[in-house]
């Protein structure tokens, strides 16, 4: 089993390929997104390479074989479930869970993880409304819309965020757009292509075009 610092490495290196699809990553935005330096990446991209978990040229940037690739959405898949947890059974808010879910993806144990997702009823996405992989690895990409995509007139149901970072969650329960919410956009602000909506059939509210692009509807 790969290690708790190799585990992040997978799992950054396919979030990165999953943002930038048919390009393979840098070592530079490996290195910003883990917040580490340039060398201790490639250092570490060397050795998960001699283990056969990606393929590394240097200069060119990497990309997962396919083992990495399913422990890396292992690790997510244990991630997202601990964060189902969290919140449904423990009561934390969607906006505390993630970093204790950081600390608890790596426990390596196939039959808890197997318990818990049977304990939490299977469920498909997490808080956050991202796609829950399978035990095999399999995961399945939603269609939803960006907010930012829509036009006036157009409304459907808040069911995922791309931002989850704790001050933007908690900005979404103060103005009422938790995923479930019902949105119609009444205008585009052609200035800053901000939106006025309407949540819920009654609260109408003003967002920003950088909201707008963190948030997903389907309908």
């Amino acid at each position: 089993m790969p290690s708790y610092t190799e585990e992040n490495y997978l799992k950054a290196i396919f979030k990165l390929a999953e943002a930038e699809p048919g390009s393979e990553v840098s070592t530079n935005r490996i290195a910003e997104v883990l917040q580490t330096r340039a060398a201790s990446v490639t250092d570490m991209l060397r050795r998960l390479g001699e283990k056969g978990l990606l393929n590394y040229t240097r200069y060119r940037g990497v990309s997962l074989t396919p083992e990495g690739r399913r422990l890396a959405l292992l690790t997510i898949r244990k991630h997202r479930l601990w964060e189902v947890f969290l919140v449904q059974k423990l009561g934390f808010n969607w906006d505390e869970v993630h970093e204790v879910a950081e600390e608890m993806e790596h426990i390596q144990s196939p039959l808890l993880v197997r318990r818990l997702d049977e304990f939490l009823g299977f469920p498909q996405t997490d808080p956050h409304g991202d796609p829950i992989p399978t035990e095999e690895g399999a995961i399945l990409q939603p269609q939803n819309r960006l907010v930012a995509d829509l036009q006036p007139g157009d409304s459907g149901t808040v069911v995922a965020v791309k931002n989850t970072s704790a001050p933007f969650l908690q900005y979404l329960d103060k103005v009422g757009l938790c995923l479930g919410a019902h949105i119609e956009v009444l205008d585009k602000v052609s200035f800053d292509n901000s939106l006025e909506i309407k949540v819920n059939k009654q609260k109408i509210t003003l967002i920003s075009a950088e909201v707008s692009r963190n948030l997903f509807v389907t309908g």
